[in-house]
């Protein structure tokens, strides 16, 4: 799947794949980087998520599938195969086609990676959105040159002293328009209120089970809920079969490629609480109920959550102890409290950062000692929706934060 090699002198690698939480912030920076006159390779995974995502993108962009296998019980010995396999073939990749950085973004096909940029003789750096980092991205933290967070709270837990917040990007497109515009393409009544349910990447057993129990009380508290599910390909015919009856005001789909236009209709969101989720209802200025996964290593995603429940953005339900009467209060009240909405939404505004992406696509450069032509999108006239990106960076001052990037 790799492309033939680019006419660029300047090449950046980005390992990314695994999840959309990884990829989609990876590939805001490889737009980024592109950009700028750099070539930019791409190492994901050979998962449907991924699979989906790359076929998607503009020209440009090189892909490598790695064998990565992501760490888990029962797995290990596959897991240590794959990783040397996954090294050997960045290796190779790089003694053909120098690259001057690696940017690691998380997850079991960085490891490998960044340590074949090592060996070959690049800088290397990495991102981490949560606020606890990862394993792949603890162990690398010593060993490259930088670090970028997406939260402040995650600084301190990386053992490397060049970590700077920068926030998470998002992808292109995360800006808040109309959202009765939005809701006629996804084939809603534009004038009524719209619950999106979003699983994340690879789908979420326990929001759906509890949405799909807290439809009909749904329905009925709120007789002009329109709801748009994504549920991930494992439950999508169940799902699908227990709103049969629901009509034109439920639409359901296993995934969905146009999270920012799911977004821009919304007026409530469910959701897990992945790093690159927040940042996009932050960009997006989406109220959301999260309900974090209990078995994140971790349990990171209820710290994620914590922190924006703490600032007011969010709202936090626990998987293990939601009832439906919990999920239909929660609902109702974001839905037909405009004061209670407002000032969430205000609390989402004061964590969006927009250019996270450019900025850190600045960094690599800069600390990799190469000088990259100007953005493509600055001598043409940038719109905002190329520029967007989000730092979910609680406690940080961000206009500091942006002085001391750029």
């Amino acid at each position: 799947m790799s492309a033939s090699a680019s006419p660029f002198t300047t090449r950046v690698a980005i390992a990314c794949g695994g999840t959309g939480g990884h990829l989609f912030p990876g590939v805001a920076v490889g737009r980024e980087l592109l950009n700028r006159g750099v070539a930019v390779t791409l190492f994901v995974s050979s998962k449907e998520v991924d699979r989906q995502a790359v076929a998607k993108l503009p020209p440009g962009f090189e892909i490598e599938v790695l064998p990565a296998v992501g760490l888990s019980r029962g797995r290990a010995l596959a897991s240590v195969i794959a990783a040397l396999r996954s090294g050997a073939q960045a290796r190779r990749l790089f003694r053909n086609r120098p690259v001057n950085a690696v940017l690691a973004m998380g997850g079991f096909t960085s490891f490998p990676v960044a340590l074949a940029g090592r060996w070959c003789g690049a800088t290397t750096f990495l991102h981490e959105s949560n606020t606890i980092p990862g394993r792949a991205n603890r162990w690398l933290a010593p060993w490259v040159s930088a670090c970028f967070v997406g939260f402040s709270e995650a600084a301190s837990r990386l053992k490397n002293r060049n970590t700077t917040v920068t926030g998470t990007p998002v992808r292109a497109g995360f800006v808040p328009t109309d959202p009765a515009a939005a809701r006629i393409a996804l084939g809603f009544r534009p004038d009524q209120p719209l619950l999106v349910v979003i699983g994340g990447s690879q789908g979420a057993e326990g929001v759906n089970r509890l949405v799909v129990q807290s439809l009909p009380a749904l329905l009925e508290a709120m007789p002009d809920l329109q709801v748009f599910h994504v549920t991930g390909n494992r439950d999508f015919e169940s799902v699908t079969t227990a709103f049969a009856s629901f009509g034109d005001r439920v639409r359901v789909t296993p995934f969905h490629q146009g999270m920012d236009v799911a977004l821009a209709a919304a007026t409530v969101a469910v959701s897990r609480s992945g790093a690159s989720s927040l940042a996009e209802f932050a960009a997006m200025r989406v109220p959301a109920i999260l309900i974090p996964f209990p078995a994140a290593t971790d349990d990171h995603q209820r710290v994620n959550a914590l922190a924006m429940v703490k600032v007011g953005a969010s709202r936090m339900l626990e998987q293990h102890t939601a009832s439906v009467s919990d999920l239909v209060h929660s609902v109702r009240e974001l839905i037909t409290d405009e004061a209670v909405r407002s000032t969430m939404i205000q609390s989402l505004s004061a964590l969006d950062a927009p250019g996270a992406a450019g900025r850190i696509a600045e960094q690599i450069l800069s600390q990799s000692g190469v000088l990259a032509s100007a953005p493509a999108s600055h001598r043409s006239g940038e719109s905002r929706s190329n520029r967007r990106s989000v730092g979910v960076s609680v406690g940080v001052d961000v206009t500091r934060t942006r002085e001391t990037l750029a």
